[in-house]
């Protein structure tokens, strides 16, 4: 039995549950539960702050965990990152009343700045050889300024909406951020075999990410046509018709350029177009 802890509210949990469902792995959906397990897969569910994640994935107490790199760059465990998984995107600021002129990274000399993360803000200060008092501030950091605990902050952002509501704008993006999935060095055996099974099914949903099924009708003498704007993974299937002369043409495509390629298929006469989602990928 693999443990995973996740977050136990938030975005991050509802993305991480998706993520987990797609993979074939259901999880009883109670908010009461401190600990859940799955029917079809030998894992159980641990809930938990995010920013006790990766204590508890470095002491054993979960086996692997679903966290932001943010909280793993921040509490410094000794943890090791398995996979990056693409969502709960954001990254770590400084930011400055927007009153105030900007000249460099050294207007933060002399300045205090309020951050909920003071490990990642000093390190990147000491790269930068900036002296700044660091105040750690466990929420609503965004108002720091405005009541003058603060002369700027250091703080999450994602479309920067609150920072403008709180009068600030952003000057350094100091680290990219995205959920990660982490796991214990000591892992037994056993466990890193439904870890392995585990990140083979989560790597068969990435890879269908963006991609569509398409299935069409064209005449025989353009399919070399039609395989050149589509060519395929490997190749295109193709089937015969019982209508004599026509094939039927199975492909995946990028759903980013999918509507170009439909274009150019009518263009050479292909037909009964049928674009279908993409659940999994299994190579």
């Amino acid at each position: 039995m693999l443990r995973i802890a996740i977050q136990a509210k938030g975005r991050l949990n509802e993305e991480s549950v998706e993520l987990l469902s797609d993979a074939g792995i259901s999880i009883e959906s109670s908010k009461r539960k401190l600990l859940a397990r799955s029917e079809d897969f030998p894992v159980e569910i641990l809930y938990l702050r995010d920013d006790d994640i990766p204590q508890a994935v470095s002491m054993g107490v979960a086996d692997v965990g679903i966290v932001g790199y943010n909280e793993v760059a921040e509490k410094e465990f000794d943890v090791e990152i398995a996979h990056k998984l693409g969502f709960g995107k954001c990254r770590i600021s400084l930011a400055i009343p927007k009153a105030e002129e900007y000249t460099g990274v050294a207007y933060f000399n002399g300045k205090r700045v309020a951050t909920s993360y003071p490990v990642v803000l000093s390190r990147f200060f000491k790269e930068q050889k900036i002296e700044a008092e660091i105040h750690e501030i466990a929420g609503s950091v965004e108002i720091a300024p405005s009541v003058g605990m603060a002369d700027a902050i250091f703080d999450i952002v994602s479309s920067g909406g609150t920072l403008v509501t709180n009068g600030l704008k952003e000057v350094e993006k100091v680290l990219f951020s995205e959920a990660v999935l982490i796991r214990h060095k000591g892992l037994a055996e056993e466990k890193q075999q439904i870890l392995s099974q585990l990140m083979f099914r989560i790597e068969a949903v990435e890879r269908s990410r963006g991609l569509k099924y398409m299935l069409l009708n064209l005449p025989d003498e353009k399919l070399p046509e039609a395989i050149a704007i589509l060519p395929g993974m490997k190749s295109p299937t193709v089937l015969p018709l019982a209508q004599k002369g026509w094939s039927s043409m199975h492909v995946v495509v990028n759903e980013r350029e999918m509507w170009s390629k439909i274009e150019q298929l009518k263009a050479i006469g292909a037909e009964d177009i049928l674009v279908l989602s993409l659940e999994k990928m299994i190579l």
